[in-house]
């Protein structure tokens, strides 16, 4: 009998694997605390939190039976997650107590940090307010209250859901507007409380509030309640928050860097692009920077020609019916531009009429439509398979005055857009070669911190569910085969087509997403196009849309932060300054300048009534990568002096020496050779 009821006991227990292939027993209602605690002590103190059959869970949360386990510390990254998360709820808490009368909305986990929308009836929350929403808490993590979850069946008669509407005045519409959206949906609700805090939240969270000692709040924004413009303007409160201090005080120096490197203040104090009120979110490039945004341009258009594509042009314009037919009109209305006819009153002309059109028509948002009816334009066949068109492309976007920033989010911008007309045979190949040819275009930049993810079909697409999963398919098979690693971004594809993202990081370790590679079988279908296939049928040919930037205008003002403005000399818009150390050498330092100008360089000569020391301070601030001081004697001796911005002093130079040395650093990707 004894050896039946120690059976039944271990027959009783809960089975658990870990990710080295091993196995655990536990006691039935187990949590992942417990697994840690099985395991060693020093496990149990650094368990963040727990990933059970790849979900991530609360510590505290029971295992079931025969479920892999990977308790997660803060080596872990989906570990700063959590913790993030956490310290949302409590910056949260610490609002409420410094600000009754604010009403609080989401505070979702974002890429470096988290933030939280409130809506605030009455009064303002800003940076000024940061240091006692901080020192509130540090004083409620000091109570290290653990975080409970409470699952709620019966929100009417539950204490916990009481206790998180009366949290913040018990008359929150945006908190019932969330929970009356989720019993919609037939899903549980579920909160997480710590100390008298109570939010409504799937979790997970850190043990206890203890963990949040190194938080910082960043900065404060405006938004709209679910992003609509029409509804109530909340306040954004960003923060970060990090395992240690020394995590914490980088990021934050980061974050210092980042300022003295925006784009918007380079730009003007670099004399390169403004912006006026006269045409909201459209950027205006100066000499220089228009100079700069054409060296891009064309760097891309060489590499273009040595890949066989085939450079076009569509109007700005066109019918809004092709939007229809396009699908952008039902996907992307709100986005775009559209034309109206206005004419004078035939009597009286200082009347202006507003006219419906019999054809009205609607600014390109996108290219695609216009390298379609190019296509269309005359008949196909395989032999001319892969078709690669391309176009500098300027398109109009409406972005909402909140989300407008610099050059990152404006309203009209230049895509180095094209779109491969192939067979289904040839995708596999045109996604290599484009998975190959964007490492090459952000390689050139010195962007070699490249990471790959596919996004799947959208909620607003078009297409059946057939030609979704044959499109994603295809990705999928291109990435596997080319030994790609790439993240699944689940709902992000574009409404025609699941695309390929290509992020990049730049020497602040920021991600940006630029390039896209997306697969289309529905438009080609929707415009007719056909192609006379070998075995001499008809058929609709597979439509890859492509952009290795994603914008020139965005990608420079990446390039600006990246460089702080200080370009390599490839694109740098002023390579050279020649500066006289007096009038009487006005001519040589001309001569000098013709001499770079012949060789290629974008040289230039400061002939202005200044000091020496001045203009090379001058030269300095405008960030030139190369000064060269002439006088007696280098005009006698038709040297030049050379300052290098980046190397210092290098001396007298011969000019044929100092073209050398440049013809190096001047191709794309070139640097400067060591100095001896």
């Amino acid at each position: 009998m004894a050896v039946l009821a120690r059976e039944n006991e271990m027959s009783q227990k809960v089975s658990v694997r870990l990710p080295d292939g091993s196995q655990r027993e536990l006691e039935p209602g187990a949590s992942a605390a417990d697994l840690a605690a099985q395991i060693g002590p020093g496990l149990a103190r650094a368990a963040v939190a727990a990933e059970v059959n790849g979900q991530v869970v609360d510590l505290a949360r029971p295992i079931p039976d025969g479920a892999g386990v990977r308790l997660l510390t803060k080596k872990d990254p989906e570990a700063l997650e959590v913790l993030r998360h956490s310290a949302a709820h409590l910056m949260a808490d610490a609002i409420l107590r410094l600000f009754p009368r604010a009403e609080l909305t989401i505070g979702p986990v974002v890429e470096d940090g988290f933030y939280y929308d409130i809506h605030m009836p009455e009064g303002k929350i800003t940076p000024d307010d940061f240091p006692r929403i901080e020192a509130e808490m540090a004083r409620i993590a000091g109570e290290a209250a653990p975080f409970v979850r409470c699952e709620v069946r019966d929100p009417d008669r539950d204490e916990v859901f009481a206790r998180y509407r009366a949290i913040d005045g018990g008359h929150n519409k945006f908190k019932l507007e969330l929970v009356d959206d989720i019993r919609r949906r037939g899903e549980g609700l579920s909160f997480y409380r710590h100390g008298d805090f109570v939010d409504l939240c799937r979790g997970p969270h850190v043990p206890h509030a203890g963990w949040l000692k190194h938080v910082k709040l960043t900065s404060v924004a405006g938004s709209y309640w679910r992003a609509d413009a029409s509804r109530e303007q909340l306040v954004r409160v960003y923060g970060t928050a990090f395992f240690d201090k020394a995590a914490l005080d980088e990021h934050l120096r980061l974050l210092e860097e980042a300022r003295k490197r925006d784009h918007r203040v380079l730009g003007a104090e670099l004399d390169l692009f403004s912006f006026h009120e006269e045409a909201p979110g459209f950027p205006f490039f100066h000499p220089k920077g228009a100079l700069l945004f054409q060296t891009l341009a064309d760097y891309m258009r060489g590499l273009l020609r040595r890949r066989g594509y085939q450079e076009v042009k569509a109007p700005l314009v066109l019918s809004e019916e092709l939007w229809h037919t396009s699908g952008h009109y039902e996907n992307y209305l709100e986005n775009m531009f559209f034309t109206k006819l206005k004419l004078r009153d035939e009597k009286d002309p200082s009347v202006v009429h507003e006219v419906e059109e019999e054809r009205p028509l609607a600014v390109k948002p996108m290219n695609c439509p216009g390298h379609l009816l190019i296509y269309r334009s005359r008949p196909r066949s395989h032999n001319e398979f892969p078709l690669r068109f391309a176009e500098m492309g300027l398109v109009h976007r409406r972005e909402l005055s909140g989300v407008r920033h610099g050059l990152f989010r404006v309203q009209a911008f230049t895509q180095d857009d094209a779109h491969h007309f192939c067979t289904p045979e040839q995708i596999e190949s045109e996604i290599g070669m484009l998975i190959d040819f964007f490492h090459e275009i952000y390689a050139a930049f010195g962007l070699d911190d490249v990471r790959v993810e596919l996004s799947t079909r959208p909620a607003k697409s078009i297409g059946s569910d057939e030609i979704w999963e044959r499109a994603e398919g295809a990705l999928r098979k291109a990435l596997e085969h080319k030994g790609v690693a790439y993240a699944l971004n689940p709902g992000d594809g574009a409404f025609y087509g699941p695309k390929i993202d290509f992020h990049i990081r730049d020497v602040l370790k920021r991600s940006w997403q630029c390039g896209t590679i997306q697969l289309d079988f529905s438009m080609p279908e929707r415009f007719g196009l056909t192609y006379v296939g070998a075995d001499g049928q008809r058929h609709t040919p597979v439509m890859i849309h492509r952009a290795g930037y994603g914008s020139i205008e965005r990608f420079l003002g990446i390039l600006i932060e990246h460089y702080a403005g200080r370009f390599p000399l490839w694109l740098a818009p002023a390579q050279v300054l020649v500066i006289p150390v007096s009038d009487r050498f006005n001519a040589y330092a001309e001569q000098v300048t013709r001499r770079l100008l012949d060789a290629g360089l974008r040289a230039e000569a400061n002939l202005k009534d200044d000091r020496v020391a001045y203009k090379i301070r001058e030269a300095s601030l405008k960030k030139i990568p190369y000064a060269l001081v002439v006088g007696e004697r280098e005009a006698a001796a038709g040297t030049i002096n050379v300052r290098s911005r980046d190397a210092g002093e290098l001396g007298e130079s011969a000019i044929d020496a100092f073209l050398a040395r440049l013809a190096q650093e001047n191709a794309p990707g070139g640097s400067a050779p060591a100095s001896a």
